[in-house]
Parts: C-alpha cells; sequence; structure tokens
C-alpha cells in the first residue's frame, strides 16, 4: 500500500509542466530563417536569427532564437518548441569569426 502512494506521487510529477508550455512531444516545428540578426556567445559562436514558423499551433509566426552552428537565410529549422524565444542581443560582439 505504501509503494502505491510512492507511484501515484511520481505520476502526477511527471504529468505537470511549466507555466505557460506544452511538453515537448518530440514532434519538430519546422521553421525557415528570414534574418540573421548577429552573433552572440562568449565567443561568438551563436547566431542570432529571427525565423518564421511554418507548420503548427503557431504558424506564421515570427520568433527570434539562437542558432549554434552554420546557418544562412532561407535554411530550415526544426524546433522542438517554439514558445521560448531567445532575449535580444544587447553590444555587437567583438570577438568571434564574424566580427
Amino acid at each position: 500500500m505504501g509503494s502505491n502512494k510512492k507511484q501515484n506521487a511520481n505520476e502526477s510529477k511527471s504529468e505537470t509542466t511549466i507555466k505557460g508550455t506544452e511538453k515537448i512531444t518530440g514532434e519538430a516545428v519546422p521553421a525557415v530563417v528570414e534574418e540573421i540578426v548577429g552573433r552572440t556567445g562568449f565567443r561568438g559562436e551563436v547566431t542570432q536569427v529571427k525565423c518564421r514558423i511554418l507548420k503548427g499551433r503557431e504558424e506564421g509566426k515570427s520568433i527570434r532564437r539562437n542558432v549554434k552552428g552554420p546557418v544562412q537565410l532561407d535554411d530550415l529549422l526544426m524546433l522542438r518548441e517554439t514558445n521560448i524565444e531567445a532575449r535580444r542581443i544587447k553590444s555587437k560582439v567583438t570577438k568571434g569569426a564574424f566580427t
């Protein structure tokens, strides 16, 4: 009987989500890169881009995302979630490859 309570508690914890977000179900949502905003990260290794979501609940919405690795205009990104947007870059990065 005691193990039954533990099992129920674990199940309820796994089903709770952060307010304003859904569970990541493993389905990716396609988005196309519209604009390259700039470089960010400690060494300029991350690129901030504006992308438009092509399918799903947020279709047509334009959001800012950070992308690690090579990226160019009209690239297709597969986003695991579309609720969280990257913070705006405050200053120009003076280090990194594209300065």
